[in-house]
């Protein structure tokens, strides 16, 4: 499996519930590596898109521990064991971890690649994803020439289990 995610200089990724910022360029790579593709993501995550409806183009998977949610559009499973049934049925580098915090941390171990665009700022934040420059077993595998958005600097990164 894959995760993906924007994180600025502190590895924060949102604030009260929304991203941090929001950069096109990398709304595109986000669609780019996703269409067609599988997206795992928390009902915390589903409420933060426009009407709080699934993703086109992609298989939508929302964990959520809520026995009661049903998501037109979505498939809703309980645990992570649910989740990692229904995922062998895809190839794994065809699922994406989308978010929130919670379920980075909890899907984390079963994740081989990260693709993180990582913003050069410290933004105020209440989520963080999990820091893989400290984590031993990861590794930067790619990493893009410096993207500028008004004053906003970033880089495409890729990280992979070792």
């Amino acid at each position: 499996m894959n995760l993906i995610a924007a994180v600025d200089s502190n590895w924060a990724i949102g604030n009260k519930g929304q991203l941090l910022v929001r950069i096109p360029n990398d709304h595109r790579m986000f669609r780019q590596e996703t269409l067609g593709r599988v997206v795992v993501y928390g009902r915390k995550t589903l409420e933060t898109f426009p009407l709080s409806q699934p993703l086109d183009g992609r298989e939508n998977i929302v964990l959520s521990t809520n026995r009661e949610l049903e998501v037109r559009g979505a498939r809703v499973v309980h645990s992570i064991g649910e989740l990692l049934e229904v995922c062998s049925s895809y190839p794994p580098e065809d699922v994406y971890v989308i978010g929130g915090e919670s379920v980075y941390r909890q899907l984390l171990p079963y994740c081989d690649t990260a693709h993180i665009t990582k913003i050069d700022y410290a933004y105020e934040a209440d989520a963080w994803f999990p820091n893989l420059d400290q984590d031993p077993d990861w590794e930067i595998t790619a990493d893009s020439d410096e993207q500028t958005y008004f004053n906003i600097t970033y880089r495409f990164l890729k990280y992979e289990r070792k």
